[in-house]
C-alpha cells in the first residue's frame, strides 16, 4: 500500500505514536531498575506483577470500549488520561517532591491508558485499511516501534537518571499535543450501527465473553500444552527489562565499550543496559524479515524446539558473565531465539484451530502473553533467595522444560492431522 494511499487517520497516528513509542522506550526500561532501588527486589517484583493483573483488567474492556463509544473517542480519552499521568510522574520525580510510590502509580495508569488506547487504535485500521494491505500497514507501525525500541533506551540511558523531571516534563507536552491532535483532527471509523449494537451489552457481559473463549482451552489438550509451553518461554523473553535490566545495572559500575588510543568509550551500568537493549532493538528491526524467511522453510516443530534451547543457552550464560561484550554476544543470541519463531506463532495456532472457532483460539493462545508478564517479575523475588547466577539458570531451566512441553505439543499435533487423514483399505 503506497503512502499517497494511506488514509489521513493511519498518518496522523503513524507520528503521533511514533513520537509516544520514542519517548515511551526512553524511560520504560529502567523503571524496574528505578523501582528495586527504591522498593527493594521482593517488592518492586510484587508491585510490577500488580501493575499487569491491572492492565490486564483494562485490557479486556478496551476492545469493548472501542466498540461501544468509538475508537477516536476512546483515543482520545485514552491519550488525555496518558498527558494527566505524566503530570503526576513528573511531579513525584520533581525538585519538589520525590516519591517512588506515586512514580509506581503513575507508571501502573500509563499501563492502563494503554491498554484502552491499543484496542481502538487497531481497530481504527481494520476500519480503514481492506484485508490485503492491513498487514503492510501493520508492518509499518512495527518498523517504527523498532526504531523507537532501539534509539529510545540509548537516549534513555543517558537522561534518565540524571534528567528524569526535564524528561518527563517533554512527556506532558508530547503527549498533550497528541491529544490535541487526535481530538481536531482524526476522523470516527466506526458506524452508528456498530455503536448502537455494543450499546445493548452491559462492560460485565463483555468480559465475560472474553473470558468464555478460554474454556475452548479444557477441550483441546494440544492448545493446553502450547499455552503452558509459551508460559514457560516468555519467562525468558520477557525478563529483559526486568531481570536483564537489574542484574545489568547492579554488574557493571564501569566498562569499557572502545578503547582507541588515550580515548575510552566508557558507560555505567544503566548505559549498558540500555546499549544491550538498542542491540536487541536494531537486530529485530533489521533481521525480522530475513530470519522469518528462512524459518518459515524449516519444521515447526524443530524451529520451536530450538529457539527455546537457544534462549536457555542465552539466559543462562548471560548471568554468569560482568562483561559487557559477552552480555552483547548472548543478547545476539536471545534476539535470534525470538526471531526465530516469530513470524510462525500465529500461523501454527491458525493451523491448530478449526476455521469456525479461530477467534476463540487466537483469544486463548494469548494467554501464553497475558501469564508470562503477570508471572516475569517474580524472578526479582527469586533473588531475594538465590544468588544472580542462579536465578538466570533457573529461567533457563524453564527455557528447556518449554522445549520439552513443545515436543509433546507437535507430537499430539501430527497424532492429530495422522488420524484425521482419510484411510485407504488396500
Amino acid at each position: 500500500m503506497k503512502w499517497k494511499d494511506w488514509d489521513r487517520n493511519l498518518r496522523i497516528r503513524l507520528y503521533g505514536e511514533g513520537v509516544m513509542n520514542f519517548m515511551f522506550w526512553s524511560f520504560f526500561p529502567f523503571m524496574t531498575i528505578l523501582f528495586k532501588d527504591a522498593f527493594g527486589e521482593k517488592q518492586a517484583g510484587l508491585l510490577l506483577m500488580l501493575s499487569q493483573v491491572a492492565s490486564v483488567c483494562a485490557n479486556l474492556v478496551g476492545g469493548y470500549c472501542a466498540d461501544r463509544f468509538g475508537r477516536k473517542r476512546m483515543m482520545v480519552f485514552a491519550a488525555m488520561g496518558e498527558t494527566a499521568t505524566f503530570v503526576l510522574f513528573a511531579y513525584a520525580n520533581s525538585p519538589w517532591l520525590s516519591s517512588p510510590m506515586l512514580t509506581f502509580l503513575s507508571f501502573g495508569l500509563l499501563g492502563v491508558f494503554g491498554a484502552i488506547y491499543w484496542p481502538a487504535s487497531h481497530a481504527m485500521v481494520a476500519d480503514v485499511v481492506d484485508e490485503k494491505n492491513r498487514a503492510s500497514v501493520f508492518a509499518v507501525f512495527y518498523t517504527t516501534l523498532n526504531i523507537a525500541v532501539v534509539v529510545g533506551p540509548i537516549i534513555g540511558g543517558m537522561v534518565f537518571f540524571s534528567y528524569r523531571f526535564e524528561m518527563l516534563c517533554i512527556g506532558v507536552l508530547l503527549s498533550a499535543t497528541l491529544t490535541f491532535i487526535l481530538h481536531i483532527f482524526l476522523e470516527e471509523t466506526s458506524t452508528p450501527a456498530m455503536r448502537n449494537k455494543e450499546e445493548k451489552k452491559k462492560w460485565y457481559t463483555a468480559i465475560a465473553d472474553e473470558l468464555a473463549d478460554y474454556r475452548i482451552i479444557a477441550k483441546d489438550k494440544t492448545l493446553l500444552l502450547f499455552i503452558f509451553s509459551g508460559v514457560l518461554i516468555a519467562q525468558t523473553f520477557m525478563q529483559l527489562d526486568i531481570l536483564i535490566a537489574v542484574y545489568t545495572s547492579d554488574q557493571i559500575e564501569s566498562a569499557t565499550l572502545l578503547n582507541l588510543g588515550n580515548w575510552q568509550w566508557t558507560l555505567n551500568g544503566a548505559q549498558s543496559f540500555s546499549l544491550v537493549l538498542a542491540v536487541n532493538g536494531l537486530i529485530v528491526a533489521l533481521f525480522t524479515v530475513f530470519i522469518t524467511k528462512r524459518m518459515s522453510k524449516r519444521k515447526e516443530k524443530h524451529v520451536f524446539i530450538a529457539s527455546s534451547l537457544l534462549y536457555a543457552i542465552a539466559i543462562t550464560l548471560y548471568g554468569m558473565t560482568d562483561h559487557l561484550w559477552f552480555m552483547i554476544g548472548c543478547m545476539v543470541l536471545f534476539t535470534i531465539a525470538e526471531l526465530m519463531v516469530a513470524g510462525i506463532q500465529e500461523s501454527f495456532v491458525a493451523k491448530l484451530s478449526p476455521k469456525e472457532m479461530r477467534g476463540q483460539y487466537f483469544s486463548a493462545a494469548s494467554l501464553r502473553f497475558t501469564l508470562g508478564r503477570l508471572l516475569a517479575p517474580m524472578s526479582l523475588i527469586f533473588i531475594e533467595w538465590f544468588s544472580y547466577a542462579t536465578v538466570f539458570a533457573i529461567i533457563g531451566s524453564f527455557a528447556l522444560l518449554s522445549a520439552v512441553m513443545y515436543y509433546g505439543t507437535f507430537k499430539r499435533f501430527e497424532a492429530q492431522q495422522l488420524a484425521q487423514k482419510p484411510s485407504h483399505l488396500s
